[in-house]
């Protein structure tokens, strides 16, 4: 595990109780929001092993949803996540689940609209510190050790290489790359990172392409 300041081994400024049950939940939520890129209508969450076993206790429940909802892990609106999520109409679904995965801080997340859905699967690894491991079905593993972004688009000829054309114009080297698809022609996953951070104008840039279907930044 890369760890970019002391904050990262002492643990995020953060509304308690946990920095792994709370703070890294609140990051899950955070990065499935941000793709989702809208409010969504339903949150589906399953949580995992010692999630499943401690999330109302240790606010891993409310981080999470808060996180959904755009707050970050210090956002004193946590506690009361719930309450706002009924406020905006958000249908929130709690779910545990006794299988077995490669952590046991693990959460699903499933937001759903009348405009389609979205899936993330995340852990908390501890500090606050998240990875992702699964989007849309594509297996990933994101460590959030430097910027990257996550990038899903029409799988159409000449994708990969307009994002990579306008970090390449903007001298942003790629230190990794994966690229996945399910079916030819149809939606496909970019996930890139990055030696530095990512200027908010080459991320409006790269919003503009006209194959970009959504784009975050995981890790900064």
């Amino acid at each position: 595990m890369k760890y970019r300041s002391v904050f990262d081994i002492i643990g995020p400024v953060m509304v308690g109780p946990s920095s792994s049950h709370t703070a890294g939940a609140a990051r899950i939520g955070l990065m499935a929001g941000k793709l989702f890129g809208r409010t969504p209508r339903t949150a589906h969450i399953t949580f995992y092993g010692s999630f499943a076993d401690t999330y109302r206790g240790h606010g891993t429940d409310v981080a999470i949803v808060g996180g959904i909802m755009g707050f970050d892990t210090f956002d004193l609106r946590i506690p009361q996540a719930l309450e706002i999520a009924r406020e905006k109409g958000i249908e929130v679904i709690f779910e545990t689940s006794d299988l077995l995965t490669d952590h046991p801080n693990t959460a699903r997340v499933l937001l759903e609209d009348e405009l389609g859905t979205f899936e993330i699967v995340g852990i908390s690894i501890g500090g606050g510190t998240i990875e992702i491991t699964e989007l849309n079905g594509f297996p990933l593993k994101l460590t959030g050790g430097g910027p990257a972004l996550v990038v899903l688009h029409h799988d159409r000829f000449g994708a990969i290489a307009a994002v990579t054309g306008v970090l390449a114009n903007h001298q942003l080297n790629i230190g990794h790359m994966e690229v996945s698809r399910h079916e030819k022609g149809m939606q496909a996953l970019m996930a890139i990172e990055i030696d530095e951070t990512i200027p908010a104008e080459v991320l409006a840039e790269l919003e503009r392409l006209p194959q970009i279907e959504r784009i975050a930044i995981f890790g900064e």
